[in-house]
């Protein structure tokens, strides 16, 4: 009678909600991938035809504001997925329905866990901390050439991470449109790590570029948290763990530009290992929205000093809020 006790319960929702997340993509994109080729040769063909033909006729919705469902981001799956850590969504300044912005978070994570809560679902009350702004995940383009897997995207408001429908976003599709971008990119997975506080920013400078072209206003946010629900394994080198680990690195780099990391989390047992992550608060705060003018074709120098303005408005929102969120006062940011 204990085991279903409404504590247990919960618990068991929260655990299943962080759980399905990863393995639902793959298996849609498993069975759309494998599947509707395999139904080519059956009595099954229609469906793939049909598939297919649909894939060719919606090819361009993705790239033009996607199809997004009020319904699937209020899932109350999301809100079993937030209380496991939990995730909290924090507004230091409004955003005015009147303007468009690029919100630039840091840090990757592992999973990115922190923008997919907050911005991805209703989670954390996206609509009612921001009203009148529409929030678009950026990710890479090729998961919306997977048949159903894109829908499966589209519907909680993912967007390719593309020039293209980046630029759509801002310029023609109304204003109070936020593109969310995590400007580290996978490659800064490699640095998450418990304790650390480490952004690739440096030589990243293409949505500051983005942001001048179109207007839109910068907004910098944090995820403080994100780095502390996985532990990452480097292994030694020399061994032949560490020349698969190299191995795998190089494999996942080059065809689906992914960064393989071999990281762990806590298993279904009290002090065992396993791929759940840690429960430990993610708090994304959102900083004070930098003004931008529109410049169609803003030269380097000007891209560089929008982009030191940048920096310089994410050590400030970092350091305004890290004690807040367990860091310690001389915890400092490293921008690489």
């Amino acid at each position: 009678m204990a085991f279903f006790s409404q504590t247990n319960l919960q618990e068991i929702l929260q655990t299943f909600s962080v759980m399905q997340w990863i393995p639902v993509c793959i298996i849609i994109g498993t069975i759309s991938i494998i599947l509707l080729p395999y139904f080519l040769f059956t009595k099954f063909w229609m469906l793939s035809v049909l598939s297919l033909a649909w894939l060719v006729y919606d090819w361009n919705t993705h790239s033009q504001g996607g199809r997004r469902s009020v319904w699937v981001r209020k899932w109350a799956l999301w809100k079993y997925f937030r209380n496991y850590f939990p995730i909290k969504l924090m507004k230091t300044h409004d955003l005015s329905p009147k303007h468009n912005y690029i919100i630039a978070n840091h840090p990757h994570g592992i999973l990115s866990f922190g923008v997919f809560i907050n911005f991805g679902t209703e989670a954390t009350s996206f609509a009612r901390i921001f009203p009148g702004i529409t929030p678009s995940v950026g990710t890479l383009e090729w998961i919306f050439w997977i048949p159903f897997l894109r829908e499966y995207v589209m519907s909680v408001g993912v967007c390719p991470v593309s020039k293209l429908a980046l630029k759509y976003l801002l310029t023609q599709n109304g204003s109070g449109n936020a593109v969310v971008v995590v400007v580290g990119g996978a490659a800064e997975s490699l640095l998450c790590r418990p304790g650390v506080s480490t952004i690739y920013l440096k030589q990243h400078k293409g949505f500051v570029k983005l942001a001048l072209q179109t207007g839109a206003h910068l907004v910098p946010s944090y995820s403080f948290g994100e780095n502390e629900v996985y532990n990452q394994t480097t292994f030694p080198e020399g061994t032949w763990f560490r020349f698969f680990q190299k191995t795998f690195q190089k494999t996942f780099k080059k065809i689906l530009r992914l960064n393989f990391c071999t990281f762990h989390g806590r298993g279904f047992t009290q002090g065992s290992w396993g791929f759940l992550p840690f429960k430990r608060p993610i708090t994304t705060v959102v900083g004070e929205p930098l003004p931008i003018p529109r410049i169609n074709s803003p030269d380097e120098k000007t891209v560089d000093k929008y982009h030191t303005l940048y920096i310089n408005a994410v050590r400030k929102l970092f350091d305004q809020h890290k004690v807040q969120h367990g860091l310690s006062e001389t915890q400092e940011l490293t921008i690489i």
